[in-house]
């Protein structure tokens, strides 16, 4: 049985796995508007010094500015589960759909966000898993620090 693979996730893995190479987390986001990526980002807090470049944040601002329509029809994929504050950022934004590569080693305000109408898919791809598993077990004060633990 072979596994369909989601090419906007998989470019939101390609992302995580820049931030790592670049000594960051690994973490990777894509906003897709219309089948067409229109920003892409990675966590860049280790290697901007950043207290909010999360993954979902640098996929943002890659985006640019857009209109309100844009956001509305438009699809947020993260490989880990959005943060409060990137859930914030979605819900301002009134981006409809979250599409999450995976939320066993982190589980954001899912219910909250879903509360709001988001529609909000948990894909559970254990490339996204091992990624943050190894990193965490690698890295646990950076993690900690990058959850505000």
């Amino acid at each position: 049985m072979s596994e369909t693979v989601d090419p906007f996730m998989q470019m939101a893995v390609e992302e995580a796995r820049k931030g790592l190479a670049a000594g960051g987390i690994p973490i990777g986001s894509v906003l897709v508007i219309d089948r067409e990526v229109v920003g892409r980002g990675h966590n860049q807090r280790v290697q901007q010094g950043s207290a909010v470049l999360h993954a979902e944040m640098d996929c943002l601002e890659h985006a640019g500015r857009l209109s309100a329509a844009d956001y509305r029809r438009a699809t947020l994929y993260s490989t880990l589960s959005p943060c409060d504050m990137c859930s914030g950022a979605i819900l301002l934004y009134g981006i409809p759909r979250v599409v999450v590569g995976e939320n066993q080693t982190f589980k954001g305000p899912e219910d909250y966000v879903r509360s709001r109408g988001v529609e909000l898919t948990i894909l559970n791809d254990a490339e996204c898993v091992q990624l943050m598993q190894t990193f965490i077990n690698t890295n646990p004060a950076l993690w900690h620090e990058d959850i505000g633990d």
